[in-house]
């Protein structure tokens, strides 16, 4: 196999062995990206000449005798970052001159690791979609399937991994961002535990770069193993420099267990609000079968499970309330006067969407509580269980869908049409009380399409999941180069 599909951790070896340079990985990693990248769209800011400057930085380190944890990995950073001298759109085409002056935090971690940046990936407009297209930099293929969509909003990301464009990539996640591309592409992505990456410089263009506190977003790493991820989150987490950093250092607590058969796991692949297509069920139901033959305790329910449907209403209302923050008075306005005439009956998604759209600040106190009662429920379930694993969407990546009015369109599981967005409700899972979880390719549809579920686990105890992730890696196999 070439460089460009070998993991992290083996390419970190042979820079130390002296088996490959910096320059080699990066003029390759640039080769692939120039050659295949046109059917895929995944790179959308390539950054080569600074690139291979800091490719050749990078080897004039090691010859000096220093050992940084990335240093010469050739990386890509989601379009979303701040980076000092590339654009930050957000795919929004009033913004597409913009240009930071400064690094977002994590690239500069990245850059502080020895990592050495290719470019940006695609994203969705504003970040808001389950896909990756918009005016500025045209539509991201999945590098399994053309036609067929990357995921959503770090689907850039997702896609250039696949594709082997680089060897790690960061994204952000609220609404499966990390885990649904990578479900989708047939990578790892891991939503660290809310909080635990600081994410500063991920930001709307010409808005400052703060170190304010996110509700429900996360910043977080993709690889092509699970081992990779923990090597990039050690490198990604802990609090930002202004604020928490002050006072405080990061130490997570060591994954629970260390063997298969010792981890308590939850199963679950139904949820009341929406079906579970068939390609999805199989790819939940061949971990639960690796667990149980690994030894692994293995339930199907639990009485500790926090209530689904409450948690993916709550999701909904806190997720859609932060999305039109910024909207003007008059589109408000309209808003407030469409959720007035919903029925008190309508307890649909849509009608949570709305409602949401337009709460007031009581409205979200009171949803915040319920949201803490949810945490404290999660708390006493992971006192019996060390991990839930469950969809991360109902179906495997889905044909282009670029309908201007989302909730005209449609999601189809197996053959049975849901609203568009009610597919993000086992994102919300962890989302909503800000648990850690860690996507893994689980297989294949009978399309031959990537399958993956996602490994939810305890509140600041990110290595659970991603140990889980490395047991089952080695149970049923990982990443899979695109035929």
């Amino acid at each position: 196999m070439e460089w460009n599909f070998r993991t992290a951790e083996n390419l970190v070896a042979a820079l130390r062995a002296g088996e490959v340079t910096s320059a080699e990985l990066t003029d390759e990693a640039i080769a692939r990206i120039e050659r295949d990248d046109k059917g895929i769209n995944a790179v959308c800011v390539r950054d080569f000449d600074r690139a291979r400057a800091a490719a050749r930085g990078a080897d004039q380190a090691r010859a000096r005798g220093e050992d940084r944890p990335l240093l010469g990995l050739p990386v890509t950073v989601k379009e979303s970052f701040n980076i000092a001298g590339l654009p930050t759109t957000w795919g929004m085409p009033p913004y597409r001159d913009f240009v930071p002056a400064e690094d977002a935090v994590q690239v500069s971690r990245l850059k502080a690791a020895g990592a050495v940046v290719l470019g940006k990936t695609n994203v969705p407009l504003g970040l808001q979609d389950v896909q990756s297209f918009n005016e500025i930099y045209g539509t991201t293929n999945n590098p399994w399937d053309h036609g067929r969509t990357s995921g959503g909003s770090s689907g850039g990301s997702a896609a250039a991994l696949a594709a082997g464009f680089g060897v790690l990539s960061i994204g952000s996640d609220i609404a499966g961002s990390l885990r649904t591309p990578a479900h989708f592409c047939g990578v790892y992505a891991h939503k660290p535990t809310l909080g635990l990456a600081a994410p500063r410089g991920m930001v709307l263009p010409h808005a400052p770069a703060l170190p304010a506190d996110l509700d429900l977003a996360v910043v977080g790493p993709m690889a092509r193993t699970a081992r990779d991820l923990t090597l990039l989150l050690d490198v990604m987490a802990g609090p930002d420099p202004l604020t928490l950093g002050v006072a405080h250092d990061l130490a997570l607590p060591p994954a629970r267990h260390e063997r298969l058969r010792d981890f308590r796991v939850l199963v679950l692949d139904e949820h009341p609000l929406i079906a579970t297509g068939g390609a999805v069920r199989a790819g939940v139901n061949r971990v639960a079968d690796a667990l149980v033959d690994g030894g692994a305790r293995v339930e199907r329910r639990s009485p500790l499970l926090p209530d689904l449907t409450e948690a993916a209403v709550l999701y909904t209302q806190l997720l859609f309330s932060s999305s039109v923050a910024r909207f003007p008075v008059e589109a408000y306005e309209q808003l407030r006067t469409r959720a007035a005439g919903l029925s008190a009956d309508d307890q649909s998604l849509d009608a949570a969407r709305l409602r949401g759209m337009v709460f007031s600040h009581h409205d979200w106190i009171e949803a915040n509580s319920r949201r803490e009662l949810h945490r404290h429920g999660w708390r006493q379930f992971f006192a019996e269980f060390d991990a839930v694993v469950c969809p991360i969407t109902p179906t495997p990546a889905f044909p282009h869908d670029h309908n201007p009015d989302p909730r005209a369109r449609r999601i189809d599981i197996d053959g049975v049409e849901y609203p568009y967005f009610d597919q993000l409700v086992w994102a919300g899972l962890a989302t909503m009380p800000g648990l850690p979880a860690t996507a893994i390719p689980a297989g294949r549809s009978p399309e031959g399409l990537p399958v993956g579920v996602q490994l939810i686990g305890p509140m600041f105890e990110d290595r659970t999941p991603l140990q889980l992730a490395e047991l089952l890696e080695q149970k049923i196999g990982g990443f899979q180069v695109p035929k």
